[in-house]
């Protein structure tokens, strides 16, 4: 009788080759006493030995029925698979080395580092699910560019996946960094601030694109006859024809009648076809393309299912709860399926005899009673464009045509980043084709401008009555042509959750050094687009310092730094006038 098999999840996946690689020792095996290191099997299989396979059903390891393994054969395939070494293997190849884990590309202040260190350098890439800032294959990339200006160094794969718990990952990190470190030392590189090589930055770039360029899966959901097949398809007609994403249609009844032949209508069945449709739908995403499905998806853990896909494919999961209510979807029914469910001859039909479990996460939720197919696609368009995902205006409209949208930070927006953003708009003026506004890494929310400020608001008769904070979000940040900050640490915080816009987020002290340093006659878009590619450190000296209850004099000070500061910026940003254009 041939050994039952099973294939893990990817995280069990990971954990398996440290296990047989002997990176988690003492630990054996799964599911040992206190130990992070679990596999989840259906009933049927717990208490057996068992296969552990890969997705392609390649035999890897023998489990036992006490939960140790041993291995088969380790995967065969998949990029930088010679990068995978064992610790054994490690530790004989680069004996007397530096070892330097690394979750994330390096910049070069970060390189300096290594340059400097008496040792040969090993970068540990820590590949596993949940682990890398970037996704595994862009953060093997990455340390492979870096190590070319780092001379002898070198770069191990270490898929150490992440178990939900931020204190156990931290200590599962030390032991695998030791087992492959052995008695050399390990470097943990500190949160340092700086640029990437123009090499790195263009893989970071790559792999982390902006909204417009980033995949993704727009999923309807909503009854039968709530109109969300008809919106969808007048969205996806409104994308093609602005020509901007290419775009994949995965109608519910299409895809029954082609990826899913043969399903019934059972609640398994029906999970199952939203689960093969998500699947699809996240590969399109995964090269950037736009999926546009509008299955009835009636169950939130498999719309969830098909989300962590999408997440786990790298593309962006939008949906749509199409809320039109019940008695509306009823009275629009020509075929009569709502009346037969009714009558008992549809078994399971979602709204009478099966649940519709209504989501609590939509991005957009609309009921298109009483509205037109226009009114209604239009307001998709419209969240979409506010989320970056497509752009706004025509076609044809002209980049240079559009505003310059500055965003400044602080931490709690309540001091300093309005303070910027109020003057800036007062110094600017009308028709600057510039447009700015603040917020905060942290703190208050809807709150009014700090007293601290009020003296200096005053001076230059500044109306802060309509100001409220409010914090710096991914969208806002992806929103912006041009993120200035107040101090380092603030654009750091920024660039850990968008590594990829590091291109037009700097420390205003920076912006200002920088533009400073190029050609004088470089101003608006052509000075940013400059600026991505030249730009001046980040130093302390740039900071502007906090004057939240630090009295007047503190107040005063921050003032007068962050207006001479905006007197470059404005000067840099508007356009010079042209002949003929109003003084």
């Amino acid at each position: 009788m041939p050994t039952p098999q099973h294939c893990p999840s990817p995280r069990e996946l990971a954990d398996l080759e440290l296990l047989t690689v002997g990176a988690l020792a003492p630990l054996t095996g799964f599911n040992e006493p206190g130990s992070p290191i679990t596999l989840d099997l259906p009933e049927e299989l717990i208490g057996q030995e068992i296969e552990l396979v890969d997705p392609e059903g390649l035999p890897l390891a023998r489990l036992h029925p006490d939960g140790s393994v041993d291995a088969l054969t380790h995967a065969q395939h998949g990029p930088f698979r010679r990068l995978h070494l064992t610790p054994s293997q490690v530790r004989e190849q680069y004996a007397g080395a530096t070892f330097v884990p690394v979750v994330d590309a390096l910049t070069e202040v970060e390189l300096d580092q290594l340059r400097a260190l008496p040792t040969s350098v090993v970068l540990l890439a820590l590949t596993g699910p949940g682990t890398p800032e970037l996704s595994p294959v862009a953060l093997l990339r990455a340390s492979l560019a870096a190590v070319a200006r780092v001379p002898g160094a070198g770069v191990v794969a270490v898929p150490l996946a992440a178990h939900g718990d931020t204190q156990v990952d931290h200590e599962l990190g030390v032991r695998v960094t030791a087992a492959y470190a052995g008695p050399d030392p390990v470097l943990a590189l500190g949160d340092v601030d700086g640029d990437y090589p123009d090499d790195v930055a263009a893989i970071v770039a790559a792999d982390q694109p902006g909204p417009e360029r980033r995949g993704l899966v727009l999923f309807f959901t909503g009854l039968s006859g709530s109109g969300k097949s008809t919106v969808a398809q007048a969205v996806i007609d409104a994308l093609l024809e602005s020509g901007e994403r290419t775009v994949t249609s995965l109608d519910g009844d299409v895809v029954r009648r082609n990826l899913s032949a043969g399903l019934t209508f059972s609640r398994e069945d029906r999970e199952t076809n939203i689960r093969r449709i998500g699947w699809v739908a996240a590969e399109i995403s995964r090269h950037g393309g736009v999926a546009v499905c509008s299955p009835i998806a009636p169950f939130d853990a498999t719309r969830q299912d098909v989300r962590t896909m999408t997440d786990a494919a790298g593309g962006a999961f939008f949906l749509v709860h199409v809320a039109t209510p019940l008695e509306e979807c009823e009275r629009r029914d020509r075929k009569g399926l709502y009346a037969k469910a009714r009558r008992g001859e549809i078994p399971e039909f979602t709204g009478i005899s099966s649940p519709y479990e209504e989501p609590a996460d939509a991005d957009l939720r609309m009921d298109t009673t009483g509205r037109s197919i226009d009114d209604c696609r239009d307001e998709v368009i419209q969240a979409l464009t506010k989320r970056g995902y497509i752009s706004s205006g025509s076609p044809d409209e002209s980049e240079d045509a559009a505003p310059i949208r500055v965003l400044f930070v602080c931490t709690a927006n309540i001091c300093r980043s309005p303070y910027l953003e109020l003057r800036a708009r007062q110094l600017l003026g009308p028709g600057s084709g510039v447009e700015v506004s603040s917020a905060g890494t942290r703190g208050f929310d809807a709150e009014p401008v700090s007293d601290t400020m009020e003296a200096e608001f005053s001076r230059h008769g500044t109306d802060t009555s309509a100001f409220r904070s409010r914090t710096a979000t991914a969208d806002l940040v992806d929103q912006a042509d041009l993120v200035l900050t107040a101090e380092a640490d603030h654009r750091t915080r920024l660039l850990e959750d968008r590594p990829a816009a590091f291109r037009k987020i700097f420390t205003l002290g920076q912006f200002v050094a920088s533009a400073r340093a190029v050609d004088p006659a470089l101003r608006g878009r052509d000075l940013l687009t400059a600026l991505e590619h030249r730009r001046v450190p980040v130093s302390p000296d740039h900071d502007i310092p906090d004057p939240y209850r630090r009295g007047p004099a503190q107040a005063r000070q921050a003032a007068v730094t962050m207006d001479a500061m905006l007197e470059v910026l404005v000067d840099r940003l508007r356009p010079i006038p042209q002949v003929g254009d109003p003084t």
